[in-house]
């Protein structure tokens, strides 16, 4: 069960809302439900489908953005897989995508807000002002290096939003004193982003993907950029990858202005 408490809410603006969501205070990891215990909002995890589903409807209720009287869901929900494709939500269904783009000066009964998942990759939420636009990105190693953030900035632009004008907040992400990589790795990811080079607490080569996405933000002008500073590595209140491969998502979710 997700309480608000279990919500971390960021700064997106005068308009928009931003939260990133955590397993939730009462999660126990351990028996048969051990990777998934808590608020796991992922359905290709191998979690309870159902479960999951309902734990979505959950969030949207909590944050006020309640279901459309059809039942459809209000938040829309990407099929990820670490590319750079960012795409425009739309009222049914998950684009294979890695950045998903609301409008919400568009008319009809679309969704209210956009999401995205993630066990130690980067979620990245973005809005205007005014909050008529407003994205969700999972930006991992390969989207970073390969441009997501870039992407999802220019189809903001093509929709009229000015780079000046953007709130950015990243969320829950494993650090990069943390994130250790092997040698070639390290020089290959230095070379296209050198902001995202580091080395980790035990003196080996790693990765930051969230001063890379910082900095790409910050290349492009982005007015506002708050950085999160939690390491899902480090604290088990968030699922990690790295720490359990078998594991759950939590979820960075961005409303929309007046959802």
């Amino acid at each position: 069960m997700l309480r608000r408490a279990d919500l971390l809410e960021v700064d997106l603006g005068p308009c928009a809302r931003g939260y990133f969501t955590t397993r939730g205070a009462g999660a126990r990891p351990v028996g048969p439900r051990a990777p998934y215990a808590g608020a796991n909002l992922a359905t290709h995890v191998g979690d309870d489908p159902v479960r999951v589903l309902g734990l979505r409807r959950e969030l949207e209720a909590l944050v006020g953005a309640d279901r459309h009287a059809d039942g459809r869901a209000t938040v829309a929900w990407m099929n990820q897989v670490h590319s750079a494709v960012a795409v425009v939500a739309g009222p049914g269904g998950e684009p294979t995508a890695d950045a998903l783009v609301l409008d919400a000066r568009s008319s009809g009964p679309g969704p209210a807000g956009v999401g995205v998942l993630v066990a130690d990759c980067v979620p990245l939420l973005l809005a205007t002002t005014d909050g008529s636009l407003v994205a969700a990105v999972h930006a991992g190693r390969r989207g970073m290096l390969d441009g997501v953030v870039r992407s999802a900035l220019d189809l903001l632009a093509s929709l009229g939003a000015q780079p000046a004008d953007l709130w950015a907040a990243t969320g829950p992400s494993i650090c990069g004193r943390c994130y250790e990589v092997p040698v070639d790795l390290h020089r290959h990811c230095a070379e296209v982003e050198p902001a995202c080079a580091s080395t980790t607490r035990w003196g080996t080569p790693g990765l930051d993907v969230a001063a890379g996405v910082h900095a790409q933000l910050r290349r492009a002008g982005v007015g506002r950029v708050r950085a999160g500073t939690w390491c899902t590595y480090e604290e088990e209140r968030f699922y990690s990858y790295r720490r359990q491969p078998v594991t759950g998502r939590l979820a960075g979710i961005v409303l929309a202005g007046g959802a």
